[in-house]
């Protein structure tokens, strides 16, 4: 058989509501929107981690993040792990990841070193954008080198910490205002929009496919947009006026503790403005990526895959950034599938399905037999139209914390025992803990059931040799 060729576009920080298709009309979308005309879009898709590094893990290898003991931030990814290119290249599959990996931290490390293979047979990896000496920078240095002082979005203070402590000299110039963590608003790149992060991660994916030959390959755009600080160039910011951007409120009981004044409607719309801005720069990219699969000829032979790692409270819930305890707005990313001839065009898939569920449906619409240690489940049922659910919950995790999302609640439960319940289905619903409340006990329980039987089911005990 012909295996298709495997295409994932991978974006960080993308919260599920923020592409024109999932119903938002201020984000201007058209290339991420028209591929998901073309395949199949799931509406509820959950990640297995509400930050970054045990989500990438996690995704790229098929199982949770607590099987890989991965469940916060700072963890490598051992070097052996089986991932998503080392179960495919026994059949041919030539692979290569361009862009953001993140399963090494990035503070501790000098980026000129020959970073673990993980299985790919390429590697252009660059975790922050301008920040380090790595494959972005030198990829600049190649087409612009008058525009390197102009990358960095702001040196992590982690990184700052480990120089002084390393004696290293900082040769990378920062820029002076505008930290790494400011969430309030856009940030103009100071640049040649020709020598964006993400200009980066299109030209190095653009090069690829335009070199492939034959034989399948599996290739991973990794996109650092729409990950804060808001820094893009000034041409998307043009195409929003924050004035005309919706925002959401707060619930009364946020309102009278002055929710308002500290979250006020102009600094969340600011904040809009430069997150949709980066989003619709990864879209041009998108559109001219699938503009080059279809003149190499090899759109109807491509597995295209659209998701993202996590994703951003945008103001919601008083927070920027993501994290405890996974809310919608951070868990629940995109996820479209497009293949031409073999999956239905402009369907929607409602069904509760989790980021782990990906690497399956690919071994299976590869036909490669899906290895036992794998914990997620093919979609491949939902891809021909099934119409029955994979799974009743969806589960997050985190060190010392678990959240589990079914259609109506979402449920969290602490190391110590705390519990939380939310009921989803009325305005307010995620923002008020009803745990507590004696007409929810039988949704607790039922909670705590489904909880129990994912723990049973996770478990991947070595096999045994013999009967003892």
């Amino acid at each position: 058989m012909r295996r298709p060729n495997i295409l994932i576009i991978y974006t960080d920080q993308l919260r599920w509501d923020a592409l024109g298709i999932n119903g938002n009309p201020d984000v201007k979308t058209p290339n991420l929107d028209r591929l998901a005309a073309e395949g199949v879009n799931f509406e509820r898709c959950f990640v297995q981690s509400p930050v970054c590094m045990p989500s990438r893990a996690s995704f790229l290898t098929g199982q949770y993040p607590s099987t890989l003991r991965i469940t916060h931030m700072g963890v490598p990814l051992p070097e052996e792990s089986v991932t998503l290119p080392r179960l495919l290249c026994p059949y041919g599959y030539e692979s290569a990841n361009l862009g953001k990996l993140h399963f090494l931290p990035h503070a501790n490390r000098d980026h000129r070193t020959t970073h673990p293979d993980y299985g790919f047979d390429q590697l252009e990896i660059s975790d922050e954008p301008g920040v380090y000496e790595d494959a972005y920078r030198a990829w600049v240095r190649r087409q612009q080198p008058d525009q390197l002082d102009q990358l960095s979005v702001g040196l992590p203070p982690a990184t700052a910490v480990w120089y002084e402590t390393m004696g290293i000299e900082d040769v990378v110039k920062h820029p002076d205002a505008g930290g790494r963590s400011d969430f309030k608003g856009p940030i103009p790149f100071a640049g040649n929009e020709q020598v964006t992060h993400s200009a980066f991660v299109a030209d190095r994916t653009v090069e690829f496919l335009r070199t492939r030959q034959h034989g399948p390959f599996l290739c991973v755009a990794g996109f650092y947009s729409p990950h804060a600080p808001w820094v893009t160039p000034q041409r998307f910011l043009d195409l929003y006026d924050p004035a005309q951007l919706a925002v959401p409120g707060f619930p009364p009981e946020l309102i009278s503790q002055g929710a308002e004044e500290r979250f006020p409607v102009e600094q969340m719309q600011a904040a809009r403005q430069g997150y949709y801005a980066m989003i619709s720069e990864v879209d041009q990219y998108v559109g001219h990526i699938l503009d080059v699969l279809e003149a190499r000829g090899l759109a109807d032979d491509t597995i295209v895959i659209f998701t993202s790692d996590h994703g951003e409270w945008l103001g919601e819930h008083l927070r920027y950034g993501k994290g405890y305890p996974a809310h919608d707005q951070c868990s629940r990313v995109p996820l479209i599938v497009r293949w031409p001839d073999h999956v239905p065009a402009q369907h929607t898939v409602s069904h509760l399905v989790e980021a782990v569920d990906v690497i399956p449906t690919l071994l299976d619409c590869a036909g490669i037999q899906i290895p036992p240690h794998l914990q997620g489940r093919s979609l491949w049922p939902l891809l021909q139209g099934a119409d029955r659910p994979v799974k009743p919950v969806a589960l997050t995790e985190h060190h010392g914390w678990k959240s589990l999302r079914s259609e109506r609640f979402r449920y969290v439960v602490h190391n110590n025992g705390r519990e939380h319940l939310y009921d989803l289905d009325p305005e307010w619903g995620d923002y008020r803990d009803i745990a507590d409340r004696a007409e929810f006990n039988t949704a607790k329980s039922e909670m705590r059931h489904y909880l129990l039987q994912r723990m049973i089911e996770m478990e991947r005990p070595l096999t045994r040799i013999w009967p003892y």
